[in-house]
């Protein structure tokens, strides 16, 4: 889980978003003029409430809303565990940064939103897309969205397959040209 700042004409807003680290899967995000402590379990408890069945371990930097002792409680009530990264070390919840960079670069700037309502629009397009179409080099070049579902075995095997099989016919073709003797070997031998 990470809070990010958008730049919406002039005006910051905080985007919050809750990412599957295994997956990428972009679970929840939200854009809104806070996001204080209350605000940020909002957003945490509307992942968890379309995720039921997971058991998070939730990683987030040492912002003051993560180390408020509400929200550690809050935590344990959920029954999450929670780790904090290092101080001044971005990498440690680095799959987060990289999406809101990528989110910033790709979305927010190209489409410059006019409004909070605009932002909110043009950042469900692109999470639908970064969640549903976009393959991600870190998962084998799959969507977040069937290695989250578990279809990711079935497509890397049918990859596989199909590899193995162009493999096999070059080899095949490759001595199908290696035994052939070359046409002028043949004139030789005519002659």
């Amino acid at each position: 889980m990470d809070i990010s700042y958008l730049n919406i004409q002039g005006t910051f807003y905080y985007l919050c978003s809750v990412l599957d680290g295994c997956s990428r899967f972009i679970l929840h995000w939200e854009i809104r003029e806070s996001m204080k402590e209350d605000e940020v379990e909002v957003v945490l408890l509307r992942a968890q409430e379309a995720y039921p069945e997971a058991k998070p371990r939730l990683i987030s930097d040492n912002g003051p809303q993560f180390v408020a002792n509400d929200f550690k409680a809050f935590i344990r009530e959920s029954g999450m565990t929670h780790v904090r990264t290092s101080p001044y070390y971005p990498q440690s919840n680095g799959k987060l940064e990289r999406f809101h960079g990528s989110l910033k670069r790709e979305c927010i700037r190209p489409q410059t939103p006019l409004s909070l309502e605009d932002a909110q629009r043009v950042v469900g397009k692109y999470v639908e897309h970064y969640n549903t179409r976009r393959l991600h080099s870190a998962i084998d070049y799959v969507t977040p969205q069937d290695r989250l579902e578990g279809r990711h075995v079935q497509i890397l095997a049918e990859r596989d397959e199909k590899l193995e099989a162009a493999r096999e016919r070059r080899r095949t073709t490759h001595q199908k040209q290696s035994f052939q003797p070359s046409q002028k070997m043949a004139e030789k031998a005519n002659s």
